[in-house]
């Protein structure tokens, strides 16, 4: 369901879906250039944190339907062998957020008798760009897109997982001021948006180790052929590229994120493969952004300032 706002439409989060899939009907239509706003859910969906001192059970959360998004967005004359741009303008997030333990989940599993620390959660005020964590501790809100991407090649895939259509990333780049791009599989592309946080640390190594909230996003969308090696979702930031890749184990997420470096080195600033191989020996910026969903993400990035002019 979408509005229209005097300047563009406002998506809502009234029809929520809890796998990317091109056999869900569109709920809304976006026209390449055009901006428009999008409502997030929180990731725990049909249950709201509605006070401070509010505690999860087990009657709250079914896994793994987590992480609802909203979509699916058609975008007029997507076609597989384009790439979908989406530019993020804000990243809109206020109210009461949360983050929890929960057995079985984070870099810590206890897989047989799922026990760990048992079922904790703690609840935040988030505002005017502050998270409140507790009387004497503020830390500085980070809004970014958890669940972004489009339609898989095939079938479904549920939120809680990724992959080339991206989908539960949990990229913090996923951000204010960034570009994000997604290889196109099928026409119209199929957009989703989801778990929102207004702050997350590397690996999210408490499994729902974000700050989770609802969120509220402005963003603008377009359409480029895709690049012919491009297969990984690609991050463009106003000082880096970024290149993504998920797995198991996490040393192949390490691997696919730096192999589509060197392509996306090759192909767009035409530097040789063996080239490119050694420079980012010297200036790759890396590292693990979530290891608690299926498959583990890992980001590779190059500071502009090292690369030759397109």
């Amino acid at each position: 369901m979408s509005i229209q706002h005097p300047n563009h439409q406002i998506i809502r989060k009234s029809e929520l879906k809890y796998a990317l899939a091109a056999t869900d009907g569109f709920i809304a239509e976006v026209e390449p250039g055009e901006t428009f706003e999008v409502e997030t859910e929180l990731n725990i969906g049909g249950h709201l944190i509605t006070h401070l001192h509010e505690k999860l059970d087990e009657s709250k959360v079914t896994l793994p339907f987590v992480n609802p998004a909203t979509g699916p967005v058609r975008v007029r004359g997507a076609k597989p062998g384009d790439m979908v741009v989406i530019d993020v303008i804000e990243v809109g997030v206020h109210g009461l957020g949360y983050t929890a333990l929960w057995p079985g989940i984070g870099i810590f599993p206890d897989w047989v008798r799922k026990k760990e620390f048992g079922i904790q959660n703690r609840n935040v005020v988030v505002e005017d760009g502050i998270v409140h964590w507790s009387d004497t501790l503020k830390l500085e809100a980070r809004p970014m897109i958890g669940v972004i991407g489009v339609a898989p090649v095939a079938g479904g895939t549920l939120t809680v997982d990724n992959g080339t259509h991206g989908g539960n990333l949990d990229i913090q780049e996923v951000t204010n001021g960034n570009r994000i791009c997604f290889p196109v599989f099928h026409e119209g592309a199929y957009l989703y948006f989801g778990d929102v946080h207004a702050l997350q640390g590397d690996a999210e190594c408490n499994g729902m180790g974000a700050i989770e909230i609802r969120g509220h996003l402005k963003l603008r969308v377009d359409l480029a052929r895709a690049p012919s090696r491009m297969t990984w979702p690609r991050i463009e930031t106003p000082t880096h590229i970024c290149t993504v890749g998920c797995a198991r184990p996490l040393d192949d997420a390490l691997r696919i994120a730096f192999e589509e470096m060197i392509y996306w080195l090759e192909e767009g600033y035409g530097i040789p493969g063996p080239e490119a191989y050694m420079l980012l020996g010297q200036i790759a910026e890396a590292r693990c952004t979530q290891m608690v969903n299926p498959k583990f993400t890992y980001i590779c990035k190059v500071a502009k300032k090292y690369l030759p002019r397109r």
